[in-house]
């Protein structure tokens, strides 16, 4: 498919880079094999604002710039669109990388910026809004794609644009120099997801629920299923990843990718109906992409016995409580705090430059929650993810994913 179509077709999605996990979550993990907790500490030694996010008609320069400020104390802004840094998710782990960088540099100020509609337009014209009064701006998902004439026109302000690439007025795909644009190996993760559920299972049966087949949500899919037939095909397992049809997904080609979605980002009751009906099929672990709509599955997963659910995107683990008990079995992570980090570290010490990136295992981007008392996964079953991860950072393994000519049945090593 055209670079052109998928960048029109992503840029109109308002899925808002919730295509992941749901919104109750207050700890993220850091990467695949330690689970870092950086983001609380920072923000308790920073006198930056709390992460409760201006809405955009009243933000103004006045909360965002210091008094005094030296040529190396950068003022940031991160801006969101629909949800808030507080969210518990996506937007808060990007919020997160800010505030571990300034606990590293605390002339830097942070200023987070909500627009609450989700609209695209509105989305870039928030940033539109604010662009003079920044050094850099963080941008939080799909709905930013269009900020590249922004960029273009404010060349002394660097965007580090997060979960998708930037588009000109046409759709097309173009480069920046001065944002950088990460996407993730949502597949790796996913796959990680997928020996998990394969290893743990004991009724031999899991799957996999989404929210809506975009590219994002079928790479966890896909990657969700290389890794139960990696599990079964070298770990002895002998996993069934259950599928109602009725739920099937078609992805932005119009292809059938199978799978069980849910329609939506933002329909907990559909997600729950779900949850009960693979969970009626014999499923004990449950995979969940799906935005809010997750948080339905997750309350089926919290109302059975003996079902697990993996929470995808930052560590789940907390949204699991279920009374004395948990039923978050690991988390599948796309890295973003670190990254975010790692761009602002890079303004600072002159090697920012504009680029599209999609970033994996080899640069600890992607992952899984592995840490004591975040996880309940066996030092067994730890082990095998680990080997595996290390083939996929090699290389040696490549899970397939909706655009990389890779399908779960073809799927080798």
């Amino acid at each position: 498919m055209k670079k052109k179509v998928l960048a029109l077709i992503l840029s109109s999605v308002m899925v808002l880079s919730l295509a992941g996990c749901g919104n109750n979550n207050t700890q993220s993990s850091a990467n695949d094999t330690t689970a870092e907790d950086t983001a609380t500490d920072a923000a308790d030694d920073t006198e930056d604002p709390e992460p409760e996010a201006a809405d955009t008609e009243t933000e103004g320069n006045d909360e965002a710039a210091p008094a005094e400020s030296s040529d190396a104390a950068l003022k940031i802004a991160i801006v969101s669109s629909p949800s808030g840094v507080d969210d518990g998710s996506f937007n808060e782990d990007n919020y997160n990388g800010i505030m571990t960088f300034i606990a590293s540099h605390p002339d830097c100020t942070v200023t987070p910026v909500q627009e609450t509609t989700g609209d695209v337009t509105a989305a870039v014209q928030a940033v539109a809004d604010i662009v003079a009064d920044y050094d850099v701006i963080v941008c939080c998902g799909f709905q930013f794609a269009g900020i590249s004439t922004i960029a273009e026109e404010n060349p002394n302000v660097k965007f580090v644009l997060v979960d998708s690439f930037p588009s000109d007025a046409e759709g097309n795909e173009v480069t920046v120099d001065n944002i950088y644009a990460m996407c993730f190996a949502e597949q790796e993760s996913g796959f990680f997801a997928g020996m998990a559920a394969a290893l743990e299972t004991t009724t031999g049966k899991v799957a996999v629920v989404n929210g809506i087949a975009y590219p994002s949500n079928v790479n966890y899919q896909y990657g969700f299923e290389c890794g139960v037939k990696y599990a079964n095909e070298t770990e002895g397992t002998s996993a069934e990843i259950v599928e109602l049809p009725s739920y099937a997904g078609t992805d932005v080609t119009g292809a059938n990718v199978g799978g069980n979605y849910v329609g939506s980002f933002a329909d907990e009751a559909t997600g729950k109906v779900v949850g009960n009906a693979l969970i009626a099929e014999g499923v004990d672990v449950i995979f969940v992409a799906a935005g809010a709509s997750g948080n339905g599955v997750l309350t089926a997963v919290k109302e059975a016995d003996g079902v697990y659910f993996i929470g995808c995107d930052v560590d789940q683990y907390d949204d699991g409580a279920n009374g004395d008990a948990n039923v978050v079995l690991t988390s599948a992570l796309k890295v973003m705090h670190l990254n975010v980090e790692r761009a602002l570290n890079a303004v600072v010490d002159g090697s920012f430059k504009g680029a599209n990136v999609t970033l994996q295992a080899d640069t600890d981007s992607t992952g899984y929650v592995n840490a004591d008392g975040r996880c309940q996964l066996s030092a067994d079953t730890i082990s095998k993810i680990d080997a595996a991860y290390e083939s996929v950072k090699s290389g040696a393994i490549v899970p397939a994913a909706n655009f990389n000519g890779v399908t779960p049945d073809d799927f080798t090593w």
